[in-house]
């Protein structure tokens, strides 16, 4: 590793937003290690960076052994970490609230918030003992972290936790040279996004079809907030489609 190498990890780097701010930070000379859960859409992801200054290492967020081990990992292969992008993020079936099953709501919870949590400990753990000590967490929100959309109260919920997740964060790792922000994306097209190719129900119960992004443009921006020194930091940042319905009333 040269000396002023820099060394990200980004989880759910497999496809869609992990892939694209994968690909950002490789063209600007990060190594990445890249997690997610499934090895196969990791490997694709590696195959597009042409050297090796990446290192795939399967791991589920909700598992803290799985986490432990792949921070382990990330610092015996690279020696330190400078940035963790936490991204991995699941969605419940859109349903009337109350017929939302306990399952399906700790699968968001578990995912999107505790997994976020314990990728952020073991990041605190690495970036307060290393030398020079610091690093920055960088968490994806969402437009759901302000404004929820219909029938989706366990991934709303989840992102306007993790906002609270960002706060702490950033407060708490103040005085080790670590900062946090976050980044609320509104949708940049992707798998997830695919469905509004054919409508999705609005506020006022019609069904939209609604404007998507480049999700290349999330990739940019995540590296530039990446790429502020540990003293400068963007706490909150929102890029969204222009023209998608989060403006307005209605």
């Amino acid at each position: 590793m040269g000396e002023n190498q820099k060394i990200a990890i980004v989880t759910g780097a497999g496809s869609g937003i992990g892939r694209a701010v994968v690909m950002a930070l490789y063209k600007e000379g990060w190594s990445i290690v890249l997690a997610g859960r499934r090895k196969k859409p990791l490997l694709e992801t590696a195959e597009k960076c042409d050297n090796g200054r990446v290192l795939v290492i399967p791991a589920d967020i909700t598992d803290p052994t799985s986490v432990q081990h792949l921070f382990a990992q990330t610092e015996k292969v690279f020696g330190r970490l400078d940035l963790l992008f936490n991204n991995a993020g699941v969605g419940a079936p859109s349903k009337p609230l109350e017929n939302l099953t306990l399952d399906e709501w700790k699968s968001v919870i578990d995912t999107n918030l505790t997994g976020a949590f314990l990728c952020t400990q073991e990041a605190f753990k690495i970036m307060k003992r290393q030398k020079p000590m610091g690093g920055r967490i960088i968490n994806n929100g969402s437009i759901s972290a302000h404004v929820p959309r219909p029938q989706s109260a366990p991934y709303t919920a989840s992102k306007h936790a993790i906002t609270g997740l960002t706060k702490s964060t950033s407060l708490d790792g103040r005085e080790f040279n670590i900062a946090c922000g976050q980044i609320d994306i509104g949708n940049a097209a992707s798998a997830m996004t695919k469905k509004m190719e054919g409508g999705v129900i609005q506020a006022d119960g019609s069904q939209r079809i609604e404007p998507t992004m480049d999700v290349n443009h999330v990739g940019r921006t995540v590296a530039y907030m990446a790429s502020l020194p540990n003293d400068t930091n963007i706490p909150f940042l929102t890029l969204m489609a222009n023209q998608m319905p989060y403006m307005g009333r209605g």
